[in-house]
């Protein structure tokens, strides 16, 4: 508000003929901004990631998935945000991963084939969302953290605090944690073994920026298999859930 009562005050020293001019310029200078944003947007929305990105070992796809675009239609809509923060489990010798106790009826996504999302209730409240990795049995996902959001924050944020104006706080709050992820993305139980080889739900191999600084720690809120350095997240990204240990 008080910039715009500033811009407006400036543009009264103008002639009549000069902010006329000011303004035409203001309209295409936007109209410009936007042609650019929806060709970015066509970019990422259009190249999602192929099978075989998928069908590595948890640890690589964990690193590969910085930077890359989580999308999901929703109403009509794109929901879109840069994953920022991952964690991978292993089903052999992680103690921390689901699949170490076997297939079971809650975590059988798991265990399919790389290219599926395997989504858990935790805490008899929250979801979380994995990308399932690997060959079919292999028991591999990668926790999704924390993403950036990047398109259609307006429904983002409903889904997260029923309303659009947010302040300061919430808004860094949207989506910096593996359940307000999914909250903020209405990814709950019926999506647990959705392909990302689909139209509703996926992941991007565009890439709009130089590649970010990743590094890595100690994965978070474990008791088991705590040493291993599984956790990748972007350097300053204010996205990312905790900053505690990292390396």
């Amino acid at each position: 508000m008080k910039r715009h009562y500033r811009f407006t005050k400036i543009l009264l020293k103008f002639s009549r003929k000069d902010r006329n001019f000011i303004y035409l310029k203001l309209i295409t200078f936007k109209k410009l901004l936007n042609q650019i944003k929806n060709n970015l947007l066509n970019n990422l929305i259009s190249n999602p990631l192929a099978k075989d990105f998928y069908l590595r070992n948890s640890i690589e796809v964990a690193r590969d998935l910085i930077g890359k675009y989580f999308i999901k239609k929703y109403k009509l809509k794109f929901l879109l945000g840069k994953i920022v923060e991952t964690e991978a489990y292993s089903g052999e010798n992680d103690q921390a991963s689901h699949s170490f106790i076997g297939k079971t009826n809650r975590n059988k996504s798991m265990f399919e084939e790389g290219g599926v999302l395997y989504v858990y209730f935790t805490y008899g409240v929250h979801y979380c969302a994995n990308v399932v990795t690997g060959v079919k049995n292999s028991g591999e996902a990668v926790l999704i953290r924390a993403v950036e959001p990047i398109a259609g924050v307006d429904f983002i944020s409903m889904n997260r605090y029923n309303k659009i104006n947010l302040n300061k706080k919430e808004f860094a709050n949207l989506s910096n944690g593996p359940a307000k992820f999914c909250q903020g993305f209405r990814i709950d139980k019926k999506d647990d073994g959705t392909s990302l080889l689909g139209e509703r739900i996926y992941i991007s191999s565009a890439e709009l920026s130089e590649k970010p600084e990743i590094l890595s720690s100690k994965r978070i809120g474990i008791s088991k298999s705590k040493d291993l350095l599984w956790r990748f997240f972007i350097k300053d990204n204010k996205f990312v859930s905790h900053t505690k240990n990292q390396k």
